[in-house]
C-alpha cells in the first residue's frame, strides 16, 4: 500500500490478501456483504441501489445479510447502541460498525445460524480488517447482543 500503510486499513477487499478459501461458504458471504455495506457507506447510496449497480450478483446468503441489514438497520443499530458502551455508532470504525450490523442480523433474525459461528466469523474479520483492538471489541459486543438477542442459546 502507498505510504507503508497497513492494507487493513483501506478496508474490506483491498491489500495483500490472498481471495478467501470456499468463495461459496458463508464466510466467503460474509465477507462479500462486509465489502457491500462497507462500500455503502463510503459512498454514500442506499443498499438496494449498491446492489443494483454490481456487475455481478452477490452470492445469495451475501445478498441476505446485505437485504436484512438494510430491512432492520433500526432494530440493529438500537441493539448495537444499547451494548457497545462508551461507543456511539458514529465513533465506530467503519467496518466495525458493519460487522456489528452483519451479525447482529443473524443474531436476531437467523436462528439457524450458530451463535458460536456468528461471533467467531466476526471477530475473525475484524481482526483480519479493522485495528487491532477491533477483535475483541466486537467479540465484546456481540456476546452481550447475543445474551439479548439469543437468551439461553
Amino acid at each position: 500500500m502507498p505510504g507503508g500503510g497497513d492494507p487493513a486499513a483501506a478496508g474490506p477487499g483491498h491489500g495483500d490478501r490472498a481471495a478467501p478459501l470456499g468463495l461459496g461458504s458463508r464466510r466467503g458471504a460474509r465477507e462479500r456483504a462486509l465489502e457491500l455495506l462497507y462500500e455503502s457507506e463510503l459512498k454514500q447510496l442506499g443498499l438496494g441501489e449498491l446492489l443494483a449497480e454490481l456487475p455481478v450478483e452477490p452470492l445469495e446468503y451475501a445478498r441476505e445479510l446485505v437485504e436484512g441489514v438494510e430491512e432492520h438497520q433500526v432494530r440493529v443499530d438500537e441493539l448495537i447502541s444499547k451494548h457497545a458502551i462508551g461507543w456511539s455508532l458514529g465513533r465506530m470504525p467503519v467496518v466495525d460498525r458493519a460487522l456489528l450490523r452483519l451479525a447482529t442480523f443473524e443474531l436476531l433474525f437467523r436462528p439457524d445460524v450458530p451463535t458460536a459461528a456468528v461471533i467467531s466469523e466476526a471477530v475473525d474479520l475484524a481482526k483480519s480488517y479493522s485495528t487491532d483492538e477491533s477483535g475483541g471489541f466486537v467479540n465484546g459486543v456481540l456476546a452481550a447482543v447475543a445474551r439479548e438477542a439469543r437468551p439461553g442459546g
